[in-house]
């Protein structure tokens, strides 16, 4: 694995982009708050986003059809980047009255990581050979995993030290080394197996998972991990750390 360079900037990219997105996500929660004093408000920030990935991965297999993989991977961190370059630019102007607008990029970020993630886990299969596939995905996800795991304490540490539009800002820059990696990825040769209908291409993953016991298993899994993920919970803890123990954000 170690002299695989594409799964190696593959993996690497990826992981940027969600330590990225752990980062602009603990700022925004952040700024929601202190803004509003809302709970509400804090928690529509994790709502939005879970929406619009949702939105997101069920149209990607429209995309995978008539976008290049890895530019389809690479144009969705690129696109990451400039959003959160005008999110960082918004956030100077910040007030009560336009604040909203901040649920509207988030949105959009959404909408091109949510296509992101299905995309990285399609390309694994071309740029490892399938004696070592177990072990490739068994690293991406132990990596991702601990990203999770880990970057929100050090997201809620930094809040200590730098403002949340700082934040944002090497959130920005890390996107940006992101898709500098991912574009260095090779080309493959993606072709669907049939074409059938834009509709139909939607619908026939859910009707394979709706009719194969084990996915629908893991779906369900997936399912109830998204609803109690640590995105949730860093929206309730903060409000509960702020309004119930009185302290800051190192708690």
């Amino acid at each position: 694995m170690k002299q695989n360079k594409n799964f190696q900037y593959l993996l690497f990219g990826q992981s940027l982009a969600n330590i990225g997105d752990i980062l602009y996500i603990v700022s925004i929660i952040s700024v929601i708050f202190k803004l509003t004093g809302s709970a509400t408000a804090a928690a529509f920030v994790p709502f939005t986003i879970t929406s619009s990935m949702f939105i997101s991965n069920s149209l990607t297999p429209l995309l995978m059809e008539r976008i290049n993989l890895k530019w389809l991977l690479a144009g969705s961190q690129i696109g990451k980047t400039g959003l959160l370059i005008a999110l960082g630019l918004f956030m100077q102007d910040l007030t009560l009255s336009n604040y909203f607008l901040l649920f509207f990029v988030i949105s959009l970020v959404a909408l091109l990581d949510g296509c992101a993630n299905p995309v990285s886990r399609t390309l694994i299969p071309f740029y490892v050979k399938s004696e070592f596939l177990f072990k490739a995905n068994g690293i991406s996800e132990t990596v991702t995993q601990f990203i999770q795991t880990a970057m929100w304490f050090v997201g809620s540490s930094l809040l200590i030290l730098i403002t949340a539009n700082e934040l944002v800002w090497i959130t920005a820059s890390l996107f940006l080394l992101s898709s500098l990696l991912l574009s260095l990825l090779e080309q493959v040769d993606f072709t669907p197996s049939k074409q059938i209908g834009k509709w139909n291409q939607i619908k026939q993953g859910w009707h394979t998972v709706s009719t194969t016991p084990v996915l629908k298993r893991i779906a369900w899994m997936d399912f109830f991990e998204t609803i109690a993920g640590t995105v949730w919970i860093a929206a309730i803890l903060y409000v509960f750390v702020s309004e119930a123990l009185l302290t800051d954000e190192k708690w």
